[in-house]
């Protein structure tokens, strides 16, 4: 921890509660117990879900917490990181502060609180980023930043435990809309078709495309729009979305000057009795063999970081995917969240396969950095 840092902002007792806390064992849920205890939300299950979450919520944020003081060269100290690591001070601190709760004035209290806690992370990944834009200015160029493993174990760590964490807090606030549309319980939609989400996230990566070239190539979406599964649509949305932007991205800018017309992107979605698999294949030119291990680094991308070291941080959840190069390593984190994979098989010179499973059985445990 930065000692001088951490003097001025935090008492050393809340520092010690937060170090007590980070040792003790987090509590995995999977989807399916998430769907089952979601599906009849009376205000005994709120109850019980804000008791778990009161305990559960702070361990996690104590844990990240601890890792975010021991981050190794000097990351720990830069000034976009030190202001992560306040917010999650400053939310175990919310956590620890409230009373137990005990009947539905405190459930709907804590409910309000927990609201706030994830409005205070909405840029937590941007702003990690520019902590690690930081960090790369003063760096070694001669370091080669896929060898910073330690790094890039710590973000996936930390990234994944965020979309936990912000799974459990937003599947415990939507339980509390009283009018849910069929099929909804909280975040989890239960007869979700995974052509219509990719139909939906395909149109808004088209629009963005039309918007920075001035076209787009077309999507073609192959599978049984009837077919449904119980899944999360909006982590699906965000997988899809970005791999069919940088797959427009791809096709546009191999096919821009040419005469030949932009070849689609093609989208397959197959039901097993396990997974359901969806297909993003586009000609684009692919990747060599030499850039596939980068695709996945969170120190690779060239693309520029819409939080600049001047920028406003005050913005909303809008510019967390926007182009810093952290899609595809965030977007394997979601798959991975529930069981599934992300998978890029490239053909250098023709084009791209991202293949994206998604576990149908919905009982594997949330991984527990």
């Amino acid at each position: 921890m930065a000692a001088k840092k951490a003097c001025e902002t935090f008492s050393k007792s809340l520092i010690e509660e937060v170090h007590r806390w980070g040792c003790l064992k987090q509590t995995g849920v999977s989807l399916r117990y998430m769907m089952e205890f979601g599906s009849k939300p009376t205000d005994k299950n709120l109850l019980i879900s804000a008791q778990f979450l009161h305990k559960e919520l702070a361990i996690r944020i104590a844990r990240r917490a601890i890792e975010l003081e021991n981050l190794p060269y000097g990351l720990s100290q830069k000034p976009a990181v030190l202001t992560v690591r306040d917010w999650y001070v400053d939310s175990f601190r919310d956590l620890r502060a409230f009373p137990n709760i005990k009947n539905v004035n405190d459930e709907q209290d804590f409910t309000e609180m927990i609201k706030a806690i994830k409005v205070r992370h909405n840029n937590v990944v941007p702003t990690m980023a520019l902590g690690v834009q930081q960090l790369k200015k003063r760096m070694d160029p001669k370091i080669v930043y896929e060898d910073l493993v330690e790094i890039h174990q710590f973000l996936d760590r930390f990234y994944m435990s965020r979309i936990g964490i912000r799974m459990l807090i937003g599947q415990h606030v939507e339980l509390h809309n009283p009018n849910p549309p069929p099929h909804v319980v909280g975040y989890i939609h239960t007869k979700m078709s995974p052509v219509e989400v990719a139909r939906n996230a395909s149109e808004d990566a088209r629009a963005i495309c039309c918007r920075e070239y001035g076209s787009a190539p077309d999507v073609h979406i192959y599978g049984d729009p009837d077919f449904t599964f119980p899944y999360v649509p909006a982590h699906l949305h965000l997988m899809v979305f970005e791999l069919v932007k940088n797959s427009l991205r791809a096709v546009q800018e191999r096919f821009m000057d040419s005469d030949k017309v932009a070849p689609p992107i093609r989208i397959i979605v197959a039901d097993g009795i396990e997974d359901v698999t969806i297909k993003v294949s586009d000609e684009g030119g692919g990747i060599a063999i030499s850039g596939l291990p980068k695709i996945f680094t969170y120190l690779y991308s060239t693309a520029r970081n819409p939080l600049d070291e001047h920028s406003d941080l005050g913005i909303g959840d809008n510019v967390t995917m926007a182009g810093y190069g952290y899609g595809l390593p965030i977007s394997r984190l979601y798959a991975r969240y529930f069981g599934g994979d992300l998978q890029i098989i490239s053909m250098e010179g023709y084009g791209t396969d991202a293949y994206l499973h998604l576990s149908r059985l919905g009982d594997s445990q949330e991984p527990l950095p």
